[in-house]
């Protein structure tokens, strides 16, 4: 006994109606340059550039709190808030199941 593929295959319109189907073996319209389609990303663009320049010019390192910090922590007057620490690492999880949901 020999399978062949069907050639009841169905694929989906790339536009229109996205409940419509149309057969595998029939050609479907796309899109062309002669159709007229532009796109503009200059506004995209300079958003990019703007947000790029922010984080370049942002310090990576609070390099005077870690000084604070070393100085306390020599002295011995650094506390751990257990609690705060606690209620972050919590919030953090949750965060992470909620954007893994979506």
């Amino acid at each position: 006994m020999k399978v062949e593929k069907s050639s009841n295959s169905f694929i989906k319109p790339p536009s229109g109606d996205t409940n419509a189907r149309v057969p595998a073996n029939k050609p479907v319209a796309t899109p062309t340059a002669q159709q007229g389609v532009s796109v503009d990303l200059a506004s995209t663009t300079n958003q990019l550039r703007n947000m790029e320049s922010s984080v370049v010019s942002a310090p990576t390192v609070d390099t005077q709190k870690i000084a604070d910090i070393k100085q306390a922590i020599s002295e011995g007057r650094f506390q751990i808030n257990s609690s705060k620490i606690a209620d972050s690492l919590i919030s953090d999880v949750n965060d992470l199941i909620a954007a893994d949901k979506r």
